[in-house]
């Protein structure tokens, strides 16, 4: 273990290029968050004497690389046998010892901390390994630090990692890795500066900045906000104000959580400009001290500015300096279909692929255009074979700008919708300097300097609700529709079409030994969407199919004959009299949570007793996945005795509720909807069911747990305006009603305001004559 004070730049053999940067920068007098190195030696130790280092030399012989899909498989059977693996009891301790010491040092038992990886060949001037190695946040208590630094020692071997060391003929077996543990800054606004601009050259500071912690721009999730500083002066050159639409932060049980950026925020600039200010005279301070140009991040915490991270910039040799080229009439003559932020200079032409998930990156041939909505480090592979990268989201120092930079790909990030607008397999040509988009494909030097960077982003004329509107997903093949109508997630994702479309009866997995098969077709499944939606919410409904359903499935012969299905054997009745079904389930929501998808929550169908929720926190507990701190956990309402006594199940601990009014209705009239001699009698407009939702949502609101609909009543805009009136969260709907009732609820909240406003000025006319 070796504490910032005790490391500097010249320590990467130990320290790796983080770990050594932010000792470098604490000797410097940097104010840089108190920490310390779990040095590679430490890492060694672990792989030796465990004999690790042979079964996964072993697993990467031969590999190649650019066969994706293997390449990731053989990725998680490494992580997967660091992961499970003991620390043996000597490191542990020095590990729990050194944590308790920063505690000490800080004044706080338990401090929480940022753990780090910090590979010992990163962060060089002539390599960057941004994004390849794991970093995990709001980790609090020993054994928690001990368990993250064996996730970060995993983390060596991401897909991504190997791909870049076999590609920079990096020797496995010569790169090590140690693992910062660093005090965690609560920053209420935190970005990226470059200390010269990375695309340009200039010698200017290039600086993005976003609400929240700083993961939300190095990942690209969302478009920061950036400042372009003139370094002698200190003037602000110019500024883009980005469409800051979500941040991270920390939540009440102190996990990192995504959430929107409250509207009035959204395009309110972020850095005052005596807060650039003293970032720029940091940045020169810093390049000062390096004596080279530095890729740096920064967080501020109540007024005080933290560095978090230095490093050279190592791309300015691909710069040129050229002048304006040939080509600038020919751009002139070019219809410009989509624009965004120029991230990565050079032009590049081919056809459009449009990448949804993680899945279609085989989708990406040689000289293909890869457009997504942002980029992952899981996507480099496909990356390097591009000719551009077009992102919706990001700005310049985003991930996909980075990694483009280095690759010497073109990059246009930040353009809002081009995953929209722009059609699969149309032909197009990226200036990845100035920013555009054009249609078809032409020829243009690639040695000409265009114009500055873009100082505009597209303007975003979505209707902005505090009520939020989701949409329902019945399928995966749906999500791409689901998602282009802008919803703010998904409010039931259902797993009966993922489970049962391969004709095979869910238990006859578990009869036939064949666990791991479920488990994996409903990641894969699940995936497809929870990444489309990413960091939107995605509500994962586990199974509810009737028995009259399962029957005609393979291995479905001995299901029980019942006369009326829709009131028997189903939901989460059954799964907890046939647990290992619904254990598959929580298997699959935990892989996916392990891969960082942290957007899922868990949503119990037909529940009628606080038991049942109860039972099944606890297989989930069971497999790894806590309720509450893991993952957001909810049930269904859907049966009167779950709204009646709503209060109980608040008590055994909900996150979220949403009303399945379809059922909720048939339960309460005695009305089955689909027998013509009564369907008459449907109504979920009945007094009884809006009592019911009415009495529901005042107990959740009362107890800060969100509610939502997701049953047909969701879709109908004047029962929506009745939820909105109610104090409804959120109103999931179905795909083609998205629109509508995002409207509805829109025009129902200002209806609400307008109320209000006019009951107040009536009680202050009363006033004017008492």
């Amino acid at each position: 273990m070796a504490r910032f004070e005790d490391i500097g730049k010249n320590n990467i053999d130990i320290a790796g290029g983080k770990g050594a940067n932010l000792g470098e920068m604490t000797q410097a007098g940097i104010p840089v968050p108190p920490g310390f190195v779990i040095t590679s030696k430490t890492y060694d130790i672990f792989m030796t004497n465990t004999g690790l280092y042979k079964k996964v030399y072993k697993l990467l012989d031969g590999i190649d690389v650019n066969e994706t899909k293997k390449l990731q498989k053989v990725a998680e059977k490494i992580k997967q046998l660091i992961i499970e693996t003991e620390i043996p009891n000597e490191l542990s301790t020095l590990i729990s010892e050194s944590y308790n010491a920063l505690g000490i040092k800080v004044g706080h038992d338990d401090v929480e901390v940022a753990i780090r990886s910090s590979a010992t060949a990163e962060d060089l001037p002539e390599a960057s390994f941004a994004g390849q190695q794991d970093t995990f946040l709001h980790i609090k208590g020993a054994e928690q630090v001990v368990e993250y630094v064996r996730k970060c020692w995993a983390s060596l071997f991401e897909a991504r990692a190997i791909f870049y060391r076999e590609e920079n003929n990096f020797d496995h077996s010569k790169v090590y890795i140690a693992v910062v543990v660093q005090e965690m800054v609560e920053s209420e606004k935190a970005g990226v500066m470059f200390t010269v601009n990375p695309s340009t050259g200039e010698d200017v500071a290039l600086i993005e900045g976003s609400w929240g912690l700083g993961e939300s721009v190095v990942s690209g999730s969302v478009t920061p906000d950036t400042y372009n500083v003139d370094k002698k002066t200190n003037k602000l050159l110019n500024v883009t104000i980005g469409d800051k639409k979500t941040m991270y932060v920390k939540d009440k049980g102190g996990n990192t959580i995504i959430k929107d950026v409250p509207d009035s925020m959204k395009k309110q600039r972020v850095l005052s400009d005596e807060e650039l200010t003293e970032l720029n005279e940091m940045g020169k301070r810093i390049q000062s001290h390096y004596g080279a140009p530095q890729d740096t991040e920064w967080a501020f915490h109540k007024d005080t500015l933290y560095m978090l991270q230095s490093r050279p910039i190592t791309t300015l040799n691909d710069v040129s300096d050229s002048s304006v080229g040939s080509g600038e009439n020919e751009l002139e003559n070019r219809t410009v279909v989509v624009s965004g932020l120029g991230a990565s200079p050079g032009f590049g032409s081919g056809e459009v692929k449009i990448i949804n998930n993680i899945d279609e990156l085989d989708k990406i041939k040689d000289g293909d255009i890869m457009v997504t909505i942002m980029t992952t480090p899981d996507m480099v592979p496909a990356m390097k074979r591009a000719n551009a990268i077009i992102t919706d989201e990001g700005g310049i120092t985003c991930h996909a700008a980075i990694i483009s930079r280095e690759l010497g790909i073109p990059c246009v990030v930040g353009t809002g919708d081009a995953s929209e607008i722009l059609v699969e397999d149309s032909k197009v040509t990226v200036d990845g300097k100035r920013g555009s988009i054009y249609e078809g494909i032409f020829a243009v030097d690639n040695n000409q300097d265009n114009t500055n960077l873009s100082t505009t982003t597209n303007a975003q004329t979505d209707i902005i609700t505090v009520t939020e509107v989701k949409v329902n997903v019945s399928m995966p093949e749906a999500a791409p529709k689901a998602a282009a109508t802008g919803a703010d997630g998904v409010g039931l994702l259902r797993t009966e079409h993922m489970m049962l479309t391969d004709g095979v009866h869910p238990k006859k997995f578990i009869v036939d030994d064949n666990e791991d098969e479920l488990v994996k077709i409903l990641v894969e499944n699940i995936i497809k969407v929870v990444d489309l939606f990413h960091p939107k919410p995605v509500w994962y409904r586990t199974l509810d199919a009737p028995t009259d359903e399962f029957i005609t499935l393979k291995g479905g012969e001995n299901e029980p004959h019942e006369h009326n299905p829709m009131l028997g054997w189903r939901g989460i009745r059954r799964e907890l009299d046939e647990p290992d079904i619904l254990r598959a389930e929580f298997k699959a929501v935990k892989t996916l949570l392990d891969k960082g998808y942290d957007n899922i929550g868990v949503m119990l169908p037909l529940v009628q007793h606080p038991n049942e929720l109860k039972h099944a926190k606890e297989i989930a507990t069971e497999v790894g996945l806590v309720p509450h701190k893991d993952v957001d956990f909810g049930i269904m309402v859907e049966i009167p005795a779950a709204a009646i006594t709503i209060e109980d199940f608040i008590d055994v601990g909900l996150d979220f509720i949403s009303f399945g009014t379809n059922d909720l209705t048939q339960y309460s009239l005695a009305v089955d909807r689909n027998n013509e001699l009564v369907a008459a009698h449907y109504n979920e407009e009945h007094p009884a069911i809006m009592k019911l939702i009415k009495y529901a949502i005042k107990k959740c609101n009362a107890a800060g747990v969100k509610t939502s609909i997701c049953g047909q009543a969701g879709s109908v805009p004047h029962i929506v305006e009745k939820l909105v009136e109610f104090g409804i969260t959120s109103v999931s709907a179905n795909t083609d009603a998205v629109e509508a009732v995002r409207k509805t609820v829109a025009r129902a909240e200002q209806k609400l305001i307008l109320n209000a406003a006019r009951a107040s000025l009536n009680n202050d006319d009363d006033d004017l004559f008492d």
